[in-house]
């Protein structure tokens, strides 16, 4: 059986790219003391709406159980609150509190450092063409 070596296998590279890519990110967002799961969780509700669980698990690529225990730290440190649903006492939904937004906004610089130093590395149309071929790929295996 012919050897092939792992670095040709599209999965490996793919590994191998998110593997650096979040160590430096971890690396970039440090001093808040936030992983990259937080900074995903803070930069979707940055926006103000509150999220369903559901709806934030979708959205920060996390399992329902990965979320609940990432959102439990995040209100220990009042970065985020839990609030029953005007329109349903059922549901709950998550909410960035004030400091929150404040920790998003400092975390917002940090990442955007960390990217650019990425894309000065592979230049503007190297990047975009990348972000272009990942797009792809994510909605290809979503469609199939």
């Amino acid at each position: 059986m012919p050897e092939q070596d792992i670095s040709q296998y599209l999965a490996y590279l793919l590994a191998s790219a998110n593997r650096r890519m979040r160590i430096g990110l971890a690396q970039s967002i440090a001093a808040e003391e936030v992983t990259e799961e937080h900074w995903r969780i803070l930069q979707v509700l940055g926006d103000e709406k509150g999220r369903a669980m559901g709806e934030l698990a979708e959205l920060v690529l996390l399992n329902h159980p990965a979320l609940t225990k990432n959102i439990d730290k995040l209100v220990s440190r009042g970065l985020v609150q839990r609030a029953a649903d005007a329109a349903d006492s059922r549901r709950v939904l998550v909410y960035i509190t004030d400091l929150g937004l404040e920790t998003v906004s400092r975390l917002k610089k940090s990442v955007d450092a960390h990217h650019h130093v990425i894309e000065e590395a592979l230049g503007p149309r190297k990047t975009s063409q990348l972000k272009k071929l990942l797009e792809t790929f994510i909605d290809e295996c979503e469609a199939g």
